[in-house]
């Protein structure tokens, strides 16, 4: 049942503005003691969670479990479990949740992304312990009936399939994944119309994915405008029925590290014309795979301007500007342990394609150290402000800070960002520009195909030359080196016999005046020769 005394103290707001005064001036008196954007962090029971106490009279309370679409057990199931957010528990009904937040003026949020699924609500610095507690009662008490999977979930489900259809950026950004991680964070943030979801979403096996998503390991608390003790109070006190670890019936979330392959899709969509171009890019914070000069490097590439009546300092606003019917961006996607660096053209067909002749040139240019240093000194100082925002932003820091603790125990810490960018060298720019010329490009093209490039005619590469061919052999050469390799790793009798069986001898004879002259060896002949001519240069 709700606290009486949030219900309360919700009734004197409303009924005037004096207890409305009364009320904010108490809450600032209770404001954060530190100034820090950095977030504390601690465990309770076995959940781990991280505050960041900021002065003023609100709070966002997020949980951000382990279960995007990257780790979804069928297709679906990270949708499907985002939407049942907030419907009935085993304690409250829906309606029930709905009234009770609105009488106490909260919000409350859900939605996922490829790693994380969020759920929230945003509310006044007071009534702290009733939305821990819903929050709580949504991990262990949802109950997956059967009417609202197919009356509420599945419908809202299909309604946003069809808004992917006419979404030509969506749709190459869905496809730029699948193409560079094939399965995993290939996974499409939404499901498509063609996926068949109802043959895997099911109110069981719904709740089945649930138990193991919301297993104590897989999730943490995240909250901005708490203070650090009383999180760690309502925490410790409401989630104690969350599960210690995933059901063992259950098939386990998948873990597996994420591979890079890269390669090139087409579409043909008459909705509008997108062109993503991508390379493996940086990795969170928090992992063990980030880069921060590749945050650099995507400023420096840039395409978009931030400065008002100036096309920007970047090196792609520069060399398209021409293409005025073209918009060019760029940014680096990071996840827990892989990221994808993406340039998105979109517009004018003809204009993508003008656009995207100059992304090699500018790469090369870099590489080459043909770049002025005051561009790299506007890139880097670009990079910190743009990172440091995004961590500093409410929504942004909750989840990047959730999925810190959650993948590596590490909270995403603002002041470590800002050195690792402030470090960054211009030999690290040049190199990290020349590695992505000499891998696999990702490349996603939807919208009029007669027109956009392919991605050999803007010169990069999609596949991979064999390894002998990289390394300047003929096929021959490389089979017997091969050969020799493997003829060398063995025990001496069975290596003896294969060399033995290896061993071969050419031999030749002159004819003259129809007569066979000696057989001679052809390799001692050609050693011979080459003897005779090199004395003979010498004289």
């Amino acid at each position: 049942m709700i606290p009486r005394a949030p219900l309360t103290r919700a009734a004197r707001r409303a009924l005037g503005p004096q207890c409305s005064k009364r009320s904010g001036d108490r809450r600032t008196l209770a404001s954060a003691k530190s100034n820090s954007y950095n977030y504390e962090t601690g465990e309770t029971n076995g959940i781990k969670f991280a505050s960041r106490d900021l002065p003023g009279p609100t709070t966002q309370l997020a949980l951000v479990a382990r279960a995007g679409t990257r780790f979804q057990l069928y297709p679906g199931f990270a949708e499907g479990l985002e939407k049942f957010a907030f419907k009935s528990t085993h304690k409250r009904s829906s309606l029930r949740i709905t009234r009770e937040a609105e009488l106490l003026g909260g919000e409350l949020f859900a939605y996922h992304s490829r790693e994380n699924l969020v759920i929230g609500a945003k509310f006044l610095r007071e009534d702290l312990p009733y939305f821990t507690e819903l929050l709580a009662e949504v991990v262990s008490k949802t109950k997956f009936t059967r009417h609202e999977l197919h009356e509420e979930v599945i419908r809202v489900i299909k309604l946003g399939q069809k808004s992917i259809l006419g979404n030509t950026g969506e749709m190459a950004l869905n496809s730029a994944h699948a193409v560079a991680f094939h399965r995993g964070l290939g996974t499409a943030l939404h499901p498509t119309s063609s996926v068949p979801i109802t043959k895997y979403l099911h109110e069981g096996s719904l709740e089945q994915f649930s138990r193991a998503a919301y297993a104590k390991p897989n999730f943490a608390v995240v909250a901005n405008g708490a203070s650090h003790d009383e999180l760690s109070k309502w925490v410790g006190e409401f989630f104690t029925d969350s599960p210690a670890a995933p059901p063992k019936d259950l098939p386990p979330i998948e873990l597996k590290p994420s591979k890079y392959y890269g390669g090139e899709e087409r579409i043909a969509h008459d909705g509008g014309n997108n062109m993503i171009i991508a390379f493996p890019g940086s990795g969170s914070y928090t992992g063990g795979h980030y880069k921060p000069e590749i945050a650099v490097l995507s400023s420096l590439l840039g395409g978009q301007s931030y400065i008002k009546w100036s096309p920007g300092f970047s090196l792609l606003a520069r060399a398209t500007s021409a293409q005025t019917q073209a918009h060019v961006s760029t940014r680096n996607i990071s996840y827990s342990d892989a990221g994808l660096l993406t340039v998105s053209l979109s517009g004018n067909a003809q204009h993508i394609r003008e656009a995207s002749q100059a992304i090699v040139e500018i790469l090369e240019a870099i590489s080459g150290g043909d770049i002025a240093k005051e561009d790299i000194r506007k890139a880097i100082a670009n990079a910190k402000f743009r990172t440091l925002e995004a961590g500093q932003n409410i929504g942004t820091g909750l989840e990047l800070t959730g999925a810190g603790l959650v993948h590596s125990g590490k909270a995403s810490q603002l002041d470590g960002i800002a050195e690792a960018i402030d470090g960054v060298t211009e030999e690290a720019v040049k190199k990290a520009a020349g590695s992505l010329l000499k891998g696999k490009a990702t490349v996603s093209s939807v919208g009029d195909l007669f027109v956009l490039p392919f991605a050999e005619e803007i010169g990069l590469h999609t596949t991979m030359a064999s390894a002998w061919k990289a390394a300047g052999l003929t096929y021959n050469r490389y089979l017997a080196v091969a050969a020799r390799v493997v003829r060398r790793s063995l025990k001496e009798q069975p290596r003896l016999q294969a060399e033995r069986r290896g061993e071969m001898d050419l031999r030749f004879a002159k004819w003259t005046n129809g007569k066979q002259g000696d057989n001679k060896s052809l390799a001692n002949a050609n050693a011979s020769a080459m003897a005779e001519g090199a004395h003979e240069q010498q004289q």
